[in-house]
């Protein structure tokens, strides 16, 4: 199992891979400066957690070409073979708790405007943390923090992006929910480039949404949320719900409209299109 030691946190861990790669022509100001590669980590969201309390700067990055205890929301298994991108970013955002959850917008919108505009993929996003094709998983976000009352110390911001591999590599319960680059474009990508591409848009929509908040931040996400308007079900650890996806407020909060004429919101769920 890998291990870091706190002494080391600025330097590059693996001698295997010329990291240089993943920071050609990058144009990010501080995202990437530092960066963390391994062929295979468990999880690069604990990886880069462990570099945080370490005193990661912001904006160091944690890659691995795969992860075998990769996750998503609620602890669920993230399927992460080699082939894919995963890394994650530690953010030190001056920003109340409630405020730095906002932060998974600021991802998958980056996430989505990167596939549109670079691959010219009609690709949605999916409250409040995925970004899908066809109607298919493409990406993940998963964001994770250390508080201190109302002080976030610092944020995990995880990236997964399904690349390089075909649907016949996802295990059987997976192909029909989820997709990937190659299985869509008919081709593998350059993983350094879509690393470096991303990781620039991922910056400047973070800087957006420290110097100028949530809004423009959200008017942008909703050009891809391809779900409002639809019929969904919404899924908390308590019950489930139907109705008409209506809008995301400012908080980052679902309005569902209930069949009874009744509006929920809603702030922690899962969301499921319904069949048209």
């Amino acid at each position: 199992m890998f291990r870091t030691k706190c002494r080391s946190v600025r330097s590059v861990l693996s001698r295997k891979v010329n990291v240089n790669k993943l920071q050609e022509g990058l144009r990010a100001r501080s995202f990437g400066r530092s960066i963390f590669f391994s062929h295979e980590v468990g999880s690069t969201n604990d990886w880069a957690e462990e570099l945080a309390q370490c005193g990661a700067e912001q904006g160091t990055v944690a890659v691995a070409e795969a992860q075998t205890a990769g996750r998503g929301r609620l602890d669920r298994e993230w399927f992460s073979p080699k082939g894919g991108l995963w890394f994650s970013i530690v953010l030190r955002p001056k920003l109340l708790p409630a405020q730095a959850v906002r932060l998974v917008f600021v991802a998958s919108l980056a996430v989505a405007e990167t596939l549109h505009e670079e691959f010219g993929l009609k690709v949605e996003t999916k409250w409040p943390n995925d970004v899908l094709l066809n109607g298919k998983k493409m990406c993940g976000i998963l964001l994770e923090m250390s508080t201190t009352e109302e002080k976030v110390n610092f944020v995990v911001m995880g990236v997964g992006v399904n690349a390089n591999f075909t649907e016949n590599v996802f295990p059987e319960e997976l192909r029909n929910v989820a997709s990937s680059l190659e299985n869509e474009l008919g081709h593998q990508v350059r993983l350094e480039d879509l690393f470096g591409r991303l990781l620039e848009r991922l910056e400047n929509a973070y800087e957006l949404y420290l110097e100028r908040g949530f809004t423009p931040i959200l008017e942008r996400w909703k050009e891809y949320a391809g779900f409002l308007g639809r019929k969904v079900e919404v899924a908390d650890q308590n019950q489930k719900m139907s109705g008409l996806a209506l809008d995301v407020d400012r908080d980052g909060a679902l309005a569902v409209k209930l069949e009874n004429g009744t509006i929920r919101r809603v702030l922690v769920g899962d969301v499921s299109l319904q069949m048209r």
